[in-house]
């Protein structure tokens, strides 16, 4: 039995993430600063009788990523989904213009060294199983730069730019890269982009394995 890590794990997306990911038969790894964040979601997927367990781990701080992907692999087994999708602090959202270059040293470790550190701390075990999936999921300023959120905005265009050279490096060695791209909020009344909805979509995204880039609903005009 293989992993499924979820680094940003939440009560909305992510528990249903999770949940999708089991019913395909896979253990759940759930990574959040917060260990009192990630108890009650433990507790809410265990009652189905899953193996489920929690890793504190602050994306800002690589070496607590490395060492909670690590123990999860040693525990409940290799790490063969990772799904990088925690949501950005408020303050990365400040207007372009009153942005400064110290403004960006958060939001880049946060959308850029953060998922190369998950990368790099799950990819042997996926080269050692023959297979993997790598998923990103970001909000609409990674292919629609918005100047009302200059951080995220910057910050998001170069996580795609990683993901996608991931997605053409790795094609070859059967490890799938894949964005999905959320322009609006996750509502439990969307069509396309309830919880459940897109927890399905990024289920489709590890079994389909084709292109790069997604969206759960189009662009707004």
């Amino acid at each position: 039995m293989t992993t499924f890590a979820l680094v940003g794990a939440g009560p909305g997306l992510g528990l249903a993430a999770a949940r999708r990911f089991v019913a395909a038969g896979h253990r759940v790894a759930l990574l959040s600063r917060s260990a009192d964040h990630l108890e009650p979601l433990v507790a809410e997927l265990s009652r189905d009788g899953t193996e489920a367990r929690a890793y504190p781990a602050d994306v800002l701080a690589p070496d607590s990523l490395t060492a909670a992907l690590g123990r999860a692999a040693e525990e409940l087994g290799p790490v063969e989904i990772l799904q990088y999708s925690p949501v950005p602090r408020a303050d990365f959202m400040k207007p372009v213009l009153e942005t400064t270059a110290a403004d960006l040293d958060d939001p880049l470790a946060f959308s850029v060294k953060a998922p190369v550190t998950c990368v790099q701390a799950v990819l042997p075990g996926m080269r050692a199983l023959g297979r993997g999936t790598l998923l990103f999921v970001n909000g609409g300023s990674a292919v629609r730069p918005a100047p009302r959120v200059a951080g995220t905005s910057i910050a998001f265009a170069a996580e795609s730019a990683y993901a996608r050279m991931l997605h053409d490096a790795l094609a070859g060695e059967n490890i799938h890269a894949a964005q999905l791209i959320i322009p609006g909020a996750i509502r439990p009344d969307a069509e396309h982009s309830s919880p459940d909805a897109l927890a399905e979509r990024l289920y489709a995204l590890h079994t389909g394995r084709d292109e790069f880039r997604h969206y759960a609903e189009p662009l707004p005009g």
